[in-house]
């Protein structure tokens, strides 16, 4: 009978400790994913400061991260505004308000829109080609070639990355708001026939320096945030082609979801409530 009884308490067992594998196996695989990636970008500071800086490199890199998005995020931020636009006209007709939208679509894009779709824009575009590169470098060796050679291939590869998505990113926001701006301007005025001077005149009151200085400092931090983890991530991809593609889906994902985090964690500490 004691044997019984231990052979149907051992599946309950079996049972519990998978439960127990599936909920803190990923906590640690979180911990130490963000511990890696901190790690790097501490290193990546470091090879910052120390010459040469790899200027051809990043002149590259601020060319295919800032040219090569800028038409996706003005086309990106010129339909948001509109769409923006759109639903703030329903709600604010309800009170006659309608002259407030301007304003209103304004603050909106310089405090959250645009950083936050700005940098999931660059992530889609620009942060899973880093991934992918540098995790073919990786599995390809070429890395450790790289290495071999006396040279370090964060300052090579990862510094200049870094350094130009946190140049560009602020730009490429600023970009997006100011084609939000347009459409919004043309729902508004040439649609909604609300009066030019009253839309701009309320765009002049709701939007303070501090607002565009909001948007600056968080488009920084998110071209931080999404180039390190989009490095990281390619860095030390293994398993060939297949660990690559899955190595830049974790890269898309993980920085999508770093850019909302920060971005509650940045508005709260620059914002008076």
């Amino acid at each position: 009978m004691a044997e019984t009884a231990g052979d149907a308490e051992a599946p309950k067992t079996r049972g519990i400790l998978a439960i127990v594998d599936h909920v803190v196996d990923p906590v640690l695989d979180l911990f130490d994913d963000v511990g890696a990636t901190v790690l790097l970008f501490f290193r990546a500071v470091v090879w910052l400061v120390r010459p040469p800086l790899r200027v051809s490199q990043l002149l590259l890199a601020i060319e295919f991260i800032g040219a090569g998005s800028l038409f996706i995020a003005g086309l990106v931020g010129m339909f948001t505004g509109m769409a923006f636009t759109v639903s703030t006209i329903v709600g604010f007709r309800q009170f006659s308000a309608e002259g407030m939208v301007g304003g209103v679509v304004a603050l909106a894009l310089a405090r959250e829109l645009a950083p936050v779709l700005a940098a999931v824009v660059v992530t889609a575009r620009a942060g899973s080609t880093m991934a992918s590169e540098l995790g073919n470098m990786r599995v390809t060796e070429q890395i450790d070639a790289i290495t071999t050679m006396g040279v370090s291939p964060i300052q090579y590869l990862v510094v200049p990355r870094i350094l130009a998505t946190t140049i560009t990113l602020p730009m490429l926001s600023l970009a997006f708001s100011i084609a939000g701006m347009f459409g919004s301007w043309v729902v508004a005025v040439l649609w909604q026939a609300i009066d030019p001077g009253v839309f701009f005149d309320r765009v002049e009151t709701f939007v303070k320096f501090e607002d565009v200085r909001m948007l600056l400092i968080k488009s920084a931090l998110f071209g931080v945030i999404v180039s390190t983890i989009c490095c990281k991530k390619g860095f030390f991809a293994s398993g060939g082609a297949r660990g690559v593609g899955e190595a830049t889906a974790k890269a898309v994902v993980s920085s999508i979801v770093a850019i909302f985090a920060a971005d509650y964690v940045a508005t709260t500490v620059m914002t008076d409530i």
